[in-house]
């Protein structure tokens, strides 16, 4: 008896008869990387434990691609997980379509689902004056496989073209059990004429090799094909935080769509364990990322939520502690309440943000309707007290129920995708929350490949893009990343914090941010963790080392935005990666375990450790890398020199160049 079938055979009371099966996650995502040939394969769990030391990288230092693996499950008449299907029980063929539609689809300006989107400039074509559309479309399509360890040439999407170029999109393999391993491309940007990419989003004759696709399977059991529900691949840019988690994820935020579509329950009482307790960690999480976010909820900060003594009152539904419930629970945003203040948590820019600021609500973000009932009801005191502080997360899937596996599968994936300003986003957009792209609760609804993809003219507006007839249901190859940038790497390189609100006004310099859970901002170097990790140094300056962040963007090097975009399309792999590494256990200084930034090899020379790096961002006048006097003014006020800052017009924060109503 395998070990599957005696996790299922426990239960009696459980149907154990197949009549159909799933394929999970639902929604795989891999990301690109420019390792020949060194992979790995993403989260299976929730909640796994950070790699050793040098992980993402090979042994040259470039970046390691992720991979997706998908497994298929026997689902009783009711629905619940059985049995785990593999090559030892059944016979499994898989069909995947990766795709990339960017360039011939619509510019980014904003998302189209916001009121706000009236106001901003036209989503015209991209590559408008292109005649044939399909030459910009990179579509090698469907590619099968069957059997264990199977790979080779033959599987892979390297027959699709751009403007006649071929581009490798990724390729398909089975492990040892005939489950599906789904890999993406090696993150390889470039413009069919040599010319330079000139902005955040939408730059003409450029094409890169992320994608996104359905994937199938016919699987025959006991000599019976199965009903098999479909699922779908998304290749990413890279994770340069792949230990955090941001405050709310592409997994929140689909499970918000499932439950307000009626299609998964309300929640009458929370868990403090599943819904709370998360939601403090990634505050505390992004102290790695961003020096905002380290002076209030990280080590020592006055919020740092996740130590013991605050643990152990949050936990507790007793009155004694509902007031502290309560306030923490306020100070999360509510659009209609607090939207335009950055004050309220979680302190992330929103889809409608702005650089001077509109005072709309969703120039910052929120958490989803779901978190903030879950909130509401913790603070009430109608929480399970499930708290258990020496609990450690399960570390195998295997270590799950078998009827909880396909869940826990799906949430693995997406617990570590973003779903805050969809500005475009850095996996998925704002497309994702709506209820009409889904068959079932995080499965994409797949469109026919017979029918034609409709033609939605040289524009695409707001009414059309949320019209019954627009592109928000079934889905085609390349129908979920053509709503990113294009290339992934010049949003990348702009996604920022603590932009200058504009004539020297300013609301902190490291606050609000873009995405720091996978684009981090400012981060602890090697050299501040050495000295860090010295005991023989003076405390004061270990202190001072710990406490200072250096600017992730700084690997760019200098030359102003537009040189530091086209930096990043050619050398995204020497970004800083942030690993967990040692830290000083039993001294209040410092904490046990820390995240220190690791760089590639061939990244610029370190600053000096004793200079804090400060990422103020100062405005040029478009097309210029030399700022106005007014912006070397509040650099000088703010007591700094012009090299410890960032400078250069960045279209991404100015969409409303004709002003927004209020």
């Amino acid at each position: 008896m395998s070990e599957n079938d005696s996790t299922v055979s426990s239960s009696q009371a459980v149907d154990q008869t197949i009549v159909r099966a799933a394929i999970h996650p639902a929604i795989g995502i891999g990301r690109v990387g420019n390792a020949p040939d060194a992979c790995y394969i993403g989260p299976q769990v929730p909640d796994p434990a950070p790699k050793p030391e040098g992980f993402y990288r090979d042994s040259s230092g470039a970046l390691k691609r992720e991979a997706a693996l998908f497994r298929v499950y026997g689902l009783n008449a009711a629905g619940e997980a059985v049995r785990e299907l593999d090559a030892d029980c059944a016979d499994i063929r898989w069909t995947v379509h990766l795709a990339n539609q960017k360039a011939a689809w619509y510019e980014f300006q904003l998302a189209l689902d916001i009121p706000e989107a009236a106001a901003a400039p036209a989503s015209n074509r991209r590559n408008a004056a292109v005649k044939d559309r399909s030459s910009l479309i990179i579509d090698p399509g469907p590619r099968s496989i069957s059997g264990c360890d199977e790979s080779g040439p033959g599987y892979a999407f390297d027959s699709g073209q751009f403007m006649g170029k071929t581009v490798y999109l990724g390729e398909v393999r089975t492990d040892d059990k005939g489950r599906l391993i789904v890999l993406g491309g090696h993150g390889v940007s470039a413009s069919h004429d040599g010319s330079k990419a000139t902005t955040f989003a939408n730059n003409d004759g450029w094409h890169d090799d992320v994608s996104d696709g359905p994937v199938t399977a016919t699987v025959t059991l006991d000599g019976r094909e199965l009903q098999v529900d479909p699922a779908w691949m998304v290749v990413a840019p890279p994770n340069y935080g792949p230990n955090l988690k941001s405050v709310r994820t592409m997994h929140d935020l689909m499970l918000d769509v499932a439950v307000r579509a009626g299609h998964a329950p309300l929640p009458s009482e929370a868990s403090f364990t599943r819904d709370i307790q998360p939601l403090l960690e990634r505050l505390s999480g992004l102290q790695w990322a961003n020096k905002g976010f380290a002076a209030q909820f990280g080590w020592g900060g006055p919020n740092h939520l996740i130590s013991p003594d605050w643990l152990e009152k949050l936990s507790s539904p007793s009155n004694d502690h509902k007031e502290l419930r309560l306030q923490i629970a306020n100070a999360f945003r509510v659009f209609e309440r607090d939207g335009y203040a950055p004050m309220p948590w979680p302190w992330l820019y929103g889809d409608a943000m702005n650089v001077p600021p509109v005072k709309v609500a969703r120039q910052n973000a929120m958490v989803t309707d779901t978190q903030i009932r879950l909130l509401r009801l913790w603070a009430a005191g109608h929480f399970a007290d499930d708290y258990d502080p020496f609990a450690k997360p399960p570390q195998s899937i295997d270590d799950f129920p078998m009827a909880d596996r396909p869940a826990m599968l799906d949430k693995a994936a997406l617990d570590f995708c973003l779903a805050d300003a969809f500005h475009p986003g850095c996996e998925m957009t704002w497309p994702m929350r709506h209820a009409s792209i889904y068959q079932a609760p995080f499965r994409i609804r797949h469109r026919p490949a017979a029918d034609k993809a409709p033609n939605y003219g040289s524009q695409l507006t707001p009414e059309v893009a949320v019209s019954e007839n627009g592109p928000l249901y079934a889905q085609a190859p390349g129908d979920i990343c053509r709503w990113m940038a294009v290339p992934w790497q010049t949003d990348t390189a702009s996604c920022r914090s603590g932009y200058n609100a504009g004539y020297g006004v300013r609301y902190d310099p490291y606050l609000p941010t873009f995405w720091p859970a996978r684009v981090p901002n400012q981060v602890l170097t090697e050299a501040d963790y050495s000295l860090v990790m010295d005991q023989s140094a003076p405390m004061d300056r270990r202190i001072a080392a710990f406490s200072r962040r250096a600017s992730w963007f700084r690997t760019l090097g200098p030359g102003g935005y537009m040189a530091q975009i086209n930096t990043m399309i050619d050398h995204f792999d020497q970004m800083g990666v942030l690993e967990t590494q040692k830290g000083i256990e039993d001294d209040p200084n410092f904490p046990p375990v820390m995240q220190v930034e690791v760089r590639g090899p061939e990244a610029p020379p370190a600053p000096n450790p004793e200079m804090a790096m400060t990422p103020m961002h100062v405005e040029a006048p478009q097309g210029a890398d030399t700022p106005s006097d007014a912006a070397v003014q509040a650099v000088e006020a703010a007591g700094l020199e012009m090299d410890e800052v960032t400078v250069g017009y960045i279209e991404k924060v100015r969409r409303f160049p004709h002003g927004l109503g209020n």
